[in-house]
């Protein structure tokens, strides 16, 4: 694959009804996941459950990209193949997060500002060196009576804007990641006011950087009822609302949008992207960059247990084989 600049990089990543693959899963996550299976989150099971993921026959044509932990990148498959080859050889390109998690906000301590732009050229250059060829930063914004606060929006996005302009300074592509959480009763109408705020403060603060949107991946929330409303909006509601949302704040020129599945259903993920497809009328593509709705199935299958790795790969390949169908608008149920 010889992809020289970061435009034909993000659209690679996005052809054809490719998504992405979240395996950034931090350790203390991935230990909760490991949790729910009765499996010990050791460096050698995460290692052998992410090797398992990406030798998945489905990651060949339906995954473009994969999004690594700092420890995932450095690591081997039991071969002694890097991982990050295993990711290359299938045709997705590997990608890293680079954020440093989140810090309560001074001004508002129940808010959140993302941490880790100290050393964040250092740590780039390094990443690029070990082959990676995207990176991830997520912001995270709460819904509640009295906040989102302004000035936590605000500092979110000039903070996601300046990692941007870093990462392309170092040749790879940026995906910011603006995640309004599900979590909370609000209404859908609620959810569609903030994320059109951030949305808009994001690409205001990548233009005042000088990002090169071309060369960008987004990944945001879908807009949704709160997870706990009594009244959840439909598939074709949320599809439409997010749509809509889209279309009056993000850029024409930007390649791909890549949703975040939010705890989301695996199949409900499927399902509102398919119909956002079949709505159409866009310029971007619109894919998935999932983890939970990708991996969940196929860590339930796996169990930590050497002969069940032929059904948690399968579990794997055709979530991923269904998501592709819905980043075209050619998903629908029977096919489950």
């Amino acid at each position: 694959m010889s992809l020289n600049t970061l435009e034909e990089i993000a659209e690679y990543i996005v052809s054809d009804g490719k998504g992405i693959l979240a395996a950034d899963e931090s350790n203390p996550t991935c230990g909760k996941r490991f949790d729910s299976i009765g499996v010990e989150s050791t460096e050698s099971n995460r290692r052998d459950y992410r090797e398992m993921l990406f030798r998945s026959s489905g990651m060949k044509d339906n995954i473009g990209g994969v999004i690594l932990f700092d420890e995932t990148i450095r690591q081997n498959a039991q071969d002694g193949t890097p991982l990050i080859e295993l990711i290359k050889n299938q045709g997705a390109l590997p990608g890293i997060k680079v954020d440093k998690g989140l810090a309560p906000l001074d001004s508002s301590p129940e808010e959140t500002l993302t941490q880790g732009l100290d050393g964040l050229d250092e740590r780039c250059k390094e990443y690029f060196t070990l082959g990676a060829k995207f990176t991830k930063w997520r912001a995270v914004i709460k819904i509640s009576d009295d906040i989102p606060t302004d000035a936590c929006i605000q500092a979110n996005m000039e903070a996601l804007a300046r990692y941007a302009k870093i990462v392309q300074e170092n040749n790879m592509v940026p995906m910011v990641e603006p995640e309004v959480l599900m979590d909370g009763n609000h209404s859908i109408e609620r959810c569609y006011e903030v994320t059109s705020k951030s949305l808009n403060t994001l690409f205001k603060c990548l233009k005042d950087q000088g990002v090169n949107i071309a060369g960008t991946i987004l990944k945001p929330n879908m807009v949704t009822s709160g997870s706990t409303a009594e009244a959840q909006a439909s598939i074709q509601e949320v599809a439409e609302m997010t749509v809509q949302c889209l279309k009056e704040n993000v850029p024409s020129d930007l390649p791909g949008i890549t949703f975040l599945s939010g705890g989301q259903s695996d199949v409900n993920a499927t399902a509102h992207l398919d119909a956002m497809n079949k709505i159409g009328g866009f310029s971007w593509k619109l894919s998935f960059s999932y983890g939970r709705a990708l991996q969940q199935p196929s860590l339930k299958a796996w169990l930590g247990k050497e002969e069940n790795v032929p059904q948690a790969q399968e579990a794997l390949s055709h979530r991923a084989l269904m998501n592709k169908l819905a980043a075209n608008g050619a998903w629908n149920l029977d096919l489950e």
